[in-house]
């Protein structure tokens, strides 16, 4: 089971990101949504009010508390392609580990929003999600 950090970002897109991760944790691939995106105070409190989601005050500070050994860190703009779940789940029941989804929305010449697959003790100590997407590298598995 997954956690998933909503990282900083547009937070008046974050219900959308959150209806997509429902299906998932009714599956059992999401364990808890820890969101770490700054917005009105009271848009986030009625969002984790109806979703179940908590706050964090910062991105480490959701690492921090993270209760899954396995963290997936995207923005409230990801919007994954269709059938996701079913690869990362795939993913992980082969022992795969750090990978990048690719989400919907990029145009011509630019990739959408993506989320970031990474163990949590990888990404203790990062502040920002470039810090993580480099500790990721080649290595990571690209996911679409």
């Amino acid at each position: 089971m997954l956690t998933v950090i909503v990282s900083p970002g547009d937070s008046e897109r974050l219900a959308g990101l959150l209806a997509v991760l429902t299906t998932a944790a009714v599956e059992g691939l999401v364990r808890e949504v820890l969101i770490a995106c700054k917005g009105p105070k009271a848009l986030l409190e009625a969002v984790c009010d109806e979703t179940g989601a908590e706050l964090a005050a910062d991105l480490p500070s959701a690492i921090g508390r993270a209760k899954s050994e396995l963290l997936l860190v995207a923005p409230p703009e990801f919007r994954p392609t269709e059938g996701w779940a079913e690869r990362l789940s795939d993913h992980l029941r082969e022992g795969g580990r750090e990978a990048v989804l690719l989400g919907l929305g990029g145009r011509l010449f630019r990739r959408g929003p993506e989320a970031l697959l990474i163990g949590r003790a990888d990404a203790a100590s990062k502040t920002e999600v470039a810090a993580l997407r480099r500790v990721l590298g080649a290595r990571a598995r690209r996911l679409l």
